[in-house]
């Protein structure tokens, strides 16, 4: 089998090829696949992203976004990803940053980086769907994307920073909303700043 043509074919549709979706459409074995897809991967044309799942580099511009739901469905870009692509702070990792309710987990390769951090259940909410280049992906809503980010930084000991925060772009009615759901330490960390005037320009 040609497999350079086929990563060709499959690159049109989806920049993520699965092991066992490859054998049932080739009619071959999984050992097969998986020994052929390995070989691609050191020929350079594949970078495995988890057990079962390679990154196909001949797909145009794909980036991490397209396969973060395929990856993990219960997930949605949050944290620093989210602020910088809502505008909300002009810091931007190099990881796409994700939470889920699955498990905490890091892929890293040339290509794709995804952080996926674990929350708990009663706080995965407040996200919706965008379009990408092969699909579509979810991502917090910019509020929801605040709180969990203020959320998991009181988790991880770190300071709480909001100077760099733009929050002429953030719903007060949406922010105070949403932030009751939220433990009384990110409601804390986050009117304090407000009844002191730290926090100016929010939205209605």
């Amino acid at each position: 089998m040609d497999w350079a043509s086929a990563l060709v074919r499959e690159a049109t549709t989806s920049p993520l090829l699965r092991i066992g979706d490859a054998a049932a459409k080739y009619r071959l074995s999984n050992s097969a696949v998986s020994k052929a897809l390995r070989r691609q991967a050191n020929r350079g044309l594949l970078e495995k992203v988890s057990d079962d799942a390679y990154f196909n580099k001949i797909a145009a511009l794909a980036t991490s976004r397209d396969i973060v739901n395929q990856l993990v469905p219960d997930s949605y870009v949050s944290l620093s990803s989210a602020l910088a692509e809502w505008g909300l702070s002009s810091q931007n990792p190099i990881a796409t940053t994700c939470v889920t309710t699955s498990w905490r987990r890091k892929i890293s390769t040339p290509s794709v980086q995804i952080a996926y951090r674990k929350i708990k259940r009663d706080l995965f909410w407040g996200y919706i769907e965008k379009k990408s280049r092969y699909g579509k992906y979810k991502i917090a809503e910019p509020e929801k994307a605040l709180l969990d980010w203020i959320y998991f930084a009181l988790q991880d000991s770190l300071p709480v920073q909001l100077d760099e925060i733009r929050f002429d772009k953030l719903s007060r009615a949406r922010l105070v909303s949403y932030a009751k759901k939220f433990p009384s330490t990110v409601m804390q960390a986050l009117f304090l700043p407000m009844l002191e005037g730290e926090i100016v320009g929010l939205q209605p």
